[in-house]
């Protein structure tokens, strides 16, 4: 027997919350089961048994459950900002510098770069995300500027939902402590000329983007504007054209869930880019954006319980881009 979809209240908008509530019921005993990111010293505090999710409509209504209002620790989401922040610079000149290819590696290998003479496959493993950031400490005078330019993008994507919106130094400088592998990656990119800023600065401003904390509700509403087809919807500002937001779309199903994209696509069907703070956001074009948090992790680096929230929401609704 078929599960009924949620019902919708008129012609545009969805009633999610039974959904999520179903979600959260059925899920409970597999919450906390993966291993939260220990090689990360500050993630490896954070209890696994927790778990929120939140759907925010284009219109602003929104639906919760659980630990949505908890702020947790964005990480490698903040490339999707970084990427937008980055394009909105760069244009299409960025694409020359970085790939559009899922790499078929874990998220932090520097095994393709040799071979691809220092250009990342894609802008959401960590290489392409520190070419990007690269570019941001480029337009914004060094690594305190990018770090602050993502900040305000990010708030100005959430609203007035976003005000409250920090980097958490504690979690910044414990990356920075473990950056070894990052470290080695851009000088090996700069080495190909593929990196022109300082390592340290481009390291200190990257790790502390993924030091980013926001909660479902508020990451929800800032993937919102890739959903309204590039259009801040708290603002009416155009964050990107809708051609941008259709091609960043097609790089988070593509490339956004590290090596387990094409497996991720086949289960959710909807475009996310996830973390190894065990958020995972995602978006519903023309109608919402989505995010789920739980922080023990699948192998992949993507939340077990959050991937298998998304999987059951697109499910339970019958919503996907499919």
């Amino acid at each position: 027997m078929t599960s009924p979809a949620p019902r919708r209240e008129d012609n545009s908008r969805m009633d999610y919350q039974d959904t999520l509530e179903r979600i959260h019921t059925a899920l409970k005993p597999l919450i906390g089961e993966g291993k939260v990111a220990s090689y990360i010293p500050e993630l490896a505090n954070v209890a696994p048994d927790q778990f929120g999710m939140a759907v925010l409509n284009i219109d602003g209504t929104v639906f919760s459950v659980g630990d949505a209002t908890k702020r947790f620790s964005i990480q490698s989401i903040s490339k999707l900002f970084a990427l937008t922040l980055a394009f909105q610079r760069e244009g299409d000149s960025l694409w020359t510098r970085v790939g559009r290819e899922p790499s078929g590696t874990p998220f932090n290998s520097l095994v393709q770069l040799e071979a691809e003479q220092g250009i990342p496959r894609n802008p959401f493993i960590n290489a392409g995300a520190l070419v990007v950031t690269d570019m941001l400490v480029a337009h914004h005078g060094g690594g305190e500027g990018a770090q602050d330019a993502l900040l305000a993008f990010v708030r100005s994507l959430a609203g007035t939902g976003g005000t409250g919106i920090q980097i958490n130094g504690r979690v910044g400088e414990s990356e920075i402590r473990t950056s070894s592998r990052n470290a080695a990656m851009a000088h090996f990119m700069k080495s190909f000329g593929n990196l022109h800023g300082k390592v340290g600065e481009v390291i200190n401003a990257y790790c502390h983007h993924c030091a980013i904390e926001m909660n479902c509700i508020e990451l929800a509403r800032a993937a919102c504007f890739i959903a309204n087809k590039g259009v801040n919807p708290w603002s009416g500002e155009a964050v990107v054209d809708p051609s941008s937001a259709k091609r960043l779309s097609a790089l988070m199903l593509t490339c956004g869930t590290y090596d387990a994209a094409g497996d991720f696509a086949f289960r959710v069907g909807l475009p996310a880019k996830s973390g190894v703070g065990g958020g995972i956001v995602a978006i519903l074009p023309g109608e919402c954006g989505i995010c789920v948090w739980s922080p023990a992790l699948e192998e992949s680096g993507n939340s077990r319980a959050g991937s298998l929230a998304l999987e059951m929401f697109t499910s339970l609704t019958k919503r996907s881009i499919f």
